[in-house]
């Protein structure tokens, strides 16, 4: 079977259902990005498809090696490419914020806004909208970042927390919900409130639609104060 072997600065390796959606774009300045799929009905990559040879997995701003067999899109997630589940991720570098200024985007809104959901601000697309999407993943920087920890399903008797990030974007408000398992586990452990964080890129994924809407998603927070320059 023919392969394809792309090299992608890694943007994304979020939680999804009980797996993970890993995305990243193309190293050497072309923009593209790439969304690796499983061959499963969600499309979520699994723990051994994902892991380096050492056994380790790809963090966000590791450079790495995939082998890919063909393009997949699905709907509005043109990005997707089916992953060779034979053939291990190798790390070839890694990159800090001057390289990661390189990447930035600067769309004008995230996809279309106007649709919120009771906890979240511009934060969903209805699914009848999304037929006029033609990407699905995003890389913006913001300066007023505020994660928020609640408990949305508090009066249904549902005491698990969610986290939520904060921000504006060309002049939009968004509160979406944070799929970053790094900053889940750092912050979902502290009380309900806010903390406010400095300066940091946001890798923003459009979902998969979900019953009536597709729902936007913070699938990465990279913090400036805590990346190499």
């Amino acid at each position: 079977m023919e392969r394809t072997n792309k090299t992608l600065v890694c943007l994304a390796n979020s939680r999804k259902h009980s797996a993970r959606c890993v995305a990243g774009i193309v190293d050497g300045g072309s923009g593209e990005w790439i969304r690796p799929v499983g061959d499963r009905p969600k499309h979520e990559v699994s723990e051994r498809e994902r892991r380096y040879p050492d056994g380790t997995e790809p963090n966000v701003l590791d450079v790495v090696s995939v082998s890919l067999l063909r393009p997949q899109p699905y709907r509005f997630q043109t990005e997707n490419w089916l992953l060779d589940p034979d053939c291990r991720w190798r790390r070839t570098g890694r990159i800090g914020w001057s390289e990661l200024l390189m990447l930035e985007q600067r769309p004008d809104t995230l996809w279309i806004n106007g649709s919120h959901t009771f906890h979240g601000t511009n934060d969903c697309v209805p699914t009848e909208k999304t037929v006029a999407l033609r990407d699905s993943l995003k890389l913006i920087r913001v300066t007023d970042l505020t994660l928020r920890v609640n408990t949305p399903r508090a009066r249904f008797g549902d005491p698990s927390k969610a986290l939520s990030a904060c921000f504006s974007h060309a002049g939009y408000p968004y509160i979406l919900r944070v799929t970053d398992p790094t900053y889940e586990q750092k912050y979902l452990i502290r009380p309900e409130g806010t903390h406010k964080l400095g300066e940091s890129f946001l890798t923003i994924s459009l979902g998969e639609p979900f019953g009536d809407h597709s729902y936007k998603l913070v699938a990465a927070i990279i913090e400036r104060a805590r990346i190499q320059v």
